[in-house]
């Protein structure tokens, strides 16, 4: 009896996200509490006939070149940065990610962050459970009122059309940058209006972040952009890390020129940057972007799946290259 192809997941995935797949393929899984190293992820692709990989884990050559068995690699992220794609493509092997899967739950997050920013929820919860809650006060931890307010969003796409939906809803306007312009017609309907960056920047009480990290991305909002901000602004991050420069938002927010952020992802992730962590107004999440089991179990089938179609030979859904001579599946 043949042997099943093996499929090696760099981290322990949800059970419920693998059953789909069970009897079809082995699988062999990472450790669950922390990211593979650099020799776990060069033993488990070995003899690996597909890889799911993290966000965090660099696909760089010289690992692909370890792999001779490797037909794809279905990166566990609707980013895909942390994989050499020319690498890939020129040794044959397939590159996905998982579009969609992750839309609702990253908006949902950064509507979640806007709110609990822009009302200091974080500072009014401390407050209260330090004891220093002795009367209400009409002048105590005044924040944003939303209705009426302008939400600056840099990178319209799936993401940022869902967090326009959900702010419209807020009764915020809505302006947008983005390297394409949306279609009239889908302006009109998100009731959004695109503008140069610089000028989202100064009119905006609220900078919603929610562009791929590209070289022209990196350090996107850096000092000078943050110069431009709106005095109080709020800054949003639910993107990749290094698109913001960590040390320019700290020394803005230590320095009072910002009314504060609101952090998902991180520059050199896990690590945050000394002063970040000291600075006021800031509400800082563990990259839970993703975190329902719903987008989780999505986002597997999704990368599980293109698995499938490529060790069946077929081209996977997902495809973010296009190898010339993909290796064989079968």
């Amino acid at each position: 009896m043949a042997s099943l192809p093996r499929v090696f997941i760099s981290r322990v995935l949800p059970p419920e996200a693998l059953a789909f797949v069970e009897g079809r393929v082995e699988i062999v899984a990472g450790p669950q509490e922390r990211p593979a190293t650099r020799d776990e992820l060069v033993a488990g692709l070995r003899e690996a006939d597909a890889f799911v990989p993290m966000l965090s884990d660099r696909v760089d050559a010289a690992l692909l070149e370890g792999a001779p068995r490797l037909k794809i690699v279905a990166n566990y992220a609707a980013g895909f940065n942390n994989v050499d794609l020319a690498a890939a493509e020129s040794l044959g092997v397939w590159v996905t990610n998982t579009p969609e899967a992750t839309t609702d739950a990253t908006a949902d997050l950064a509507m979640g962050l806007i709110i609990a920013a822009g009302r200091h929820f974080l500072d009014s919860e401390r407050f209260l459970r330090e004891g220093r809650f002795d009367a209400w006060s009409p002048t105590r931890f005044l924040g944003l009122l939303l209705s009426g307010a302008t939400l600056g969003i840099v990178g319209m796409g799936r993401i940022g059309k869902a967090l326009a939906r959900r702010a419209g809803a807020f009764g915020m306007r809505v302006v947008y940058h983005s390297r394409r312009r949306l279609a009239p017609e889908e302006e009109r309907a998100l009731e959004v209006s695109s503008m140069p960056l610089d000028e989202l920047l100064s009119l905006s009480e609220v900078v919603s972040l929610h562009c791929p990290l590209t070289e022209q991305t990196r350090h996107l909002i850096d000092a000078r952009a943050i110069e431009r901000m709106k005095p109080g602004a709020l800054l949003v991050n639910t993107s990749r890390g290094p698109v913001v420069d960590e040390e320019a938002l700290a020394r803005a927010l230590h320095e009072g020129r910002l009314g504060g952020a609101a952090l998902d992802v991180y520059e050199q992730e896990p690590r945050l940057h000394p002063l970040l962590a000291t600075a006021p107004r800031t509400l800082l999440l563990p990259h839970v972007g993703t975190s329902t089991l719903q987008t989780r179990t999505s986002m597997a089938e999704k990368a599980l799946g293109d698995v499938l179609r490529v060790l069946e030979g077929r081209p996977p859904r997902f495809a973010v290259n296009a190898p010339t001579a993909p290796r064989s599946g079968g």
